[in-house]
C-alpha cells in the first residue's frame, strides 16, 4: 500500500508547478495592492532609510514581474531570486527585530516574509519542470 501511494504520489513536477503558483499569485496580491494604491509607503521606508525613494518602483519587479515570470516558468530560477531578495529587502525595511518577536497567537514575527523568502529560494533551487512555458534545461 506504501509503495502505490508513493507510485501516485511521485509527481514532483506537479509539485513545483503548485508551489510556483501558490506563491506567485499570493505575491502578485501584494504586488497589485501596491500597484493600484502606490508606493508611498515604501518611499517613505526608503528614505528613512536613507535611500532614494524611486528605488521604491523596484517592488514591481519583485511582487508582479517575477511572480509572472514564475507562473510561466520563464527564467524561472532568477525571477525566484528576485522574489527572494525582495523578501530580504522587506524584511530590513520594516523591521528586522521582527525576529526576535513572537506574535499574539505564537507565530515568528517575521514569519510572512520568511515564507515567502525561502519559497523563493526553493523554486531558484526547483527550477520550473515540466509545466512550464521555457524549459528548464535540468529537466529530463
Amino acid at each position: 500500500m506504501v509503495n502505490w501511494f508513493n507510485r501516485v504520489m511521485d509527481r514532483p513536477d506537479l509539485g513545483k508547478l503548485i508551489l510556483r503558483l501558490a506563491f506567485s499569485i499570493m505575491m502578485i496580491f501584494h504586488g497589485w495592492h501596491k500597484l493600484i494604491g502606490g508606493i508611498d509607503y515604501i518611499q517613505g521606508l526608503l528614505t528613512q532609510h536613507g535611500l532614494p525613494g524611486f528605488i521604491g518602483y523596484g517592488v514591481f519587479v519583485g511582487e508582479l514581474v517575477a511572480p509572472l515570470l514564475i507562473i510561466l516558468g520563464i527564467f524561472t530560477r532568477p525571477a525566484a531570486l528576485v522574489f527572494a531578495f525582495t523578501m530580504l529587502a522587506a524584511y530590513l525595511l520594516i523591521d528586522p527585530g521582527k525576529a526576535l518577536m513572537l506574535t499574539k497567537v505564537g507565530a515568528w514575527g517575521a514569519e510572512d516574509m520568511a515564507v515567502y523568502f525561502f519559497a523563493g529560494l526553493a523554486i531558484a533551487f526547483l527550477g520550473s519542470g515540466r509545466y512550464s512555458v521555457m524549459k528548464d534545461p535540468n529537466w529530463r
